[in-house]
């Protein structure tokens, strides 16, 4: 069977990453023995944004200002982070990273940087007193760069577990994963993910189950069997979250932006099953730099695909940690 990093990397070749959009850079810091971590977008040129929430327990910072009729028109990063609430510290690392090249906007005395923000649930796994912080953030967009994204326990992904209907010892390993598309045009459009969702992860393409609820046997159990069954979920509610961004080098305005969010989320409903539960925050920024015309349509289409791409190639990333085991490590080996 080839090895994570192989299979990481040929899985970039084919798909791309959210760093060849224009204007996109991606960087990522963790802590691999507390098992949590925090990715960081730099679009240091500044972005048109735009944010969907779908998920029942969302944990976000600076998503009111994206919406059409607020004042800031651009944002200069996005942080998407472990550690619950807590994580929302990092995007304040992030904030002084930019601060210090002047990056923000302007206001007379200085600058603000606007760094959006949302949040994941991965106390349960690896140490629960250790969650990104202002350094991790700050590291991470220090790191920020166009190297194609590394994927699966890294960044925002690092603790992040899949298919918890049954619990914790029955969950997977889920990760980061990040895909791209190019059209003869000129248009780019991207997506980076961290898939921590309560639901199982499916392959759109053939319908196969890659990651979900395990039996006592280390078998993949029929989610929605199991949920008629039990009746109730052991896990608590807002426990898990998958959040992501979806990014284009497209003109477009605060609405146009914020209508692609809505539309991308499609990409998670092709993968994650269930999706957007009480247990879920799931939340989507959908980010343009400019640059290329394009219809909302077609990239809120695109950005749906993509998406659906990185979270697979999440979880064909993921590596065994916390004695919780990965897709490879199930598959027949080859």
């Amino acid at each position: 069977m080839k090895d994570g990093e192989n299979v990481t990397q040929e899985r970039n070749e084919e798909y791309g990453s959210i760093v060849d959009v224009p204007g996109v850079k991606v960087g990522q810091a963790q802590d691999e023995a507390a098992l949590t971590g925090c990715t960081v977008l730099v679009m240091e040129n500044g972005a048109v944004c735009g944010v969907d929430v779908r998920g029942s327990a969302p944990g976000t910072r600076e998503t009111d200002l994206l919406h059409p009729t607020h004042l800031v028109e651009q944002v200069h990063a996005i942080c998407l982070s472990g550690g619950s609430a807590y994580g929302l510290d990092a995007a304040s690392g992030v904030m002084r990273w930019l601060e210090e090249r002047c990056i923000g906007f302007d206001v007379g005395v200085g600058v603000v940087p606007i760094v959006p923000a949302a949040v994941l649930f991965d106390l349960s796994v690896g140490s629960a007193k250790v969650r990104p912080d202002q350094q991790m953030g700050y590291r991470a967009a220090r790191q920020a760069s166009t190297h194609p994204v590394k994927q699966g326990n890294v960044g925002a992904g690092t603790g992040a577990t899949v298919g918890k209907l049954a619990g914790m010892r029955h969950a997977m390993k889920g990760g980061l994963g990040s895909a791209s598309r190019r059209l003869p045009n000129g248009l780019v459009v991207g997506a980076i993910v961290a898939v921590n969702a309560v639901g199982e992860v499916r392959d759109p393409a053939t319908g196969r189950v890659l990651a979900g609820v395990r039996d006592e046997h280390g078998q993949i159990r029929d989610i929605l069997s199991l949920m008629i069954e039990q009746g109730s979920s052991p896990v608590r509610p807002g426990t898990n979250t998958t959040i992501a961004v979806v990014a284009s080098n497209a003109n477009f305005t605060k609405a146009q932006a914020n209508k692609v969010a809505q539309m991308a989320h499609d990409g998670l409903a092709r993968t994650i099953f269930p999706i957007h539960t009480m247990h879920d925050g799931d939340t989507i920024f959908a980010a343009a730099t400019g640059g290329a015309d394009a219809s909302v349509d077609l990239v809120g289409t695109l950005s749906a695909e993509v998406l659906a791409e990185a979270v697979v190639n999440a979880i064909l990333a993921a590596e065994t940690a916390g004695g919780i085991p990965a897709y490879r490590d199930l598959r027949p080996q080859a």
